[in-house]
């Protein structure tokens, strides 16, 4: 048989097992992501300042048997520059996209040898992933195809549809399964939305240094045929890149960053809560709420200001004990998610 005939026949399989996969009862869900600021830059004599944190994400929908139904992976580049004064130039009001939301502006399909984007060469793996588990996934076969390629698929299925770095994609697929929650039955569609924002971030002045910060909200959520929430799982990063006012990095930039979730008490709400309750508890109990309900009727809940920093706060006898934090940006991303389903 010919490499083609061969190639066209393992692409036709791979969709005739996902579209089998992916009726399968959905059970769990889970949301994995890593983060990184390893690529940033200090000022140099010839360089200025780069503040830049790396987001890889993925929303994964799993059967009884821990096999992938539907999964959604995203990866993020985020970058705040600075002049050699620490001055930011980056637009700081500017829409920040995802690899995935760039498509073609991506620009890695001019370089591929298979002439396919990142987006599109993300979708085949997902689709591959379709129907395993974890650790069939984790037993891909790869191989080094450059010093910035080690862990590419190394398969008959995924050669000619796949040629990116692999192994954060998988790692984060595991987190999603390590991390996953049972759900009720009658989940069909999964989405997966996130809002990324450099807003926060400050240039030097005469009293502070500068820091770059990428905050994220992410929301990875399941539907049944009525668009009526079954579960979500919504998060919060701020993740931050200090300089000193030579525009030297300070922060550790292999320390293990983590989300608000993660944090738990970490996080240190708790202490100012009137409530007690930290953000990943808070946040779990408006996940409880909008469970069963649709976009339409969660876009509805009435909200009143509690402060300047809290402009919609939940006013529902059914959560004023159990959330005190603003919604607004956390319904907007389930929102999204539901327009990402599929």
């Amino acid at each position: 048989m010919k490499k083609a005939t061969l190639a066209l026949a393992f692409i036709l399989l791979i969709v005739a097992f996902s579209a089998t996969a992916a009726d399968a009862p959905i059970a769990y869900l889970g949301l994995g992501h890593s983060f990184s600021i390893a690529s940033s830059k200090s000022a140099t004599a010839t360089t200025t300042a780069l503040g830049r944190v790396d987001m890889i994400v993925a929303a994964v929908a799993f059967d009884g048997n821990g096999k992938v139904v539907k999964v959604t992976i995203d990866n993020t580049q985020t970058g705040v520059n600075f002049d050699k004064a620490m001055a930011i130039t980056s637009d700081l009001t500017a829409t920040q996209k995802s690899k995935v939301e760039l498509k073609e502006a991506y620009g890695m399909g001019k370089a591929s040898t298979l002439k396919l984007e990142w987006y599109q060469q993300i979708a085949n793996l997902e689709n591959w992933m379709v129907g395993k588990s974890v650790k069939e996934i984790k037993a891909l076969k790869v191989k080094t195809r450059d010093a910035s390629h080690t862990a590419v698929p190394d398969v008959p299925e995924l050669t000619s549809l796949v040629t990116i770095t692999v192994q954060d994609y998988i790692s984060v697929v595991e987190e999603a399964w390590n991390n996953a929650v049972a759900v009720k039955p009658g989940a069909v569609r999964l989405g997966y939305s996130q809002n990324v924002s450099i807003a926060k971030s400050k240039g030097a002045t005469d009293k502070a240094t500068a820091s770059a910060q990428v905050d994220c909200i992410m929301a990875a959520s399941l539907f049944d045929k009525s668009g009526r929430v079954v579960e979500t799982i919504v998060d919060n990063s701020q993740m931050k890149v200090a300089f000193d006012k030579n525009g030297k990095i300070t922060s550790d930039t292999s320390a293990e960053l983590k989300t608000k979730k993660e944090l738990k008490e970490g996080y240190g709400m708790s202490k100012a809560s009137v409530l007690k309750l930290d953000w990943y508890q808070q946040m779990e109990n408006f996940e409880a709420w909008m469970a069963g309900k649709t976009v339409s009727e969660i876009k509805a809940l009435k909200v009143k200001t509690r402060d300047s920093s809290h402009t919609a706060v939940p006013d529902v006898p059914e959560l004023t004990s159990q959330v005190t934090i603003t919604v607004e940006d956390y319904i907007a991303a389930l929102a999204k998610s539901y327009e990402n389903a599929r």
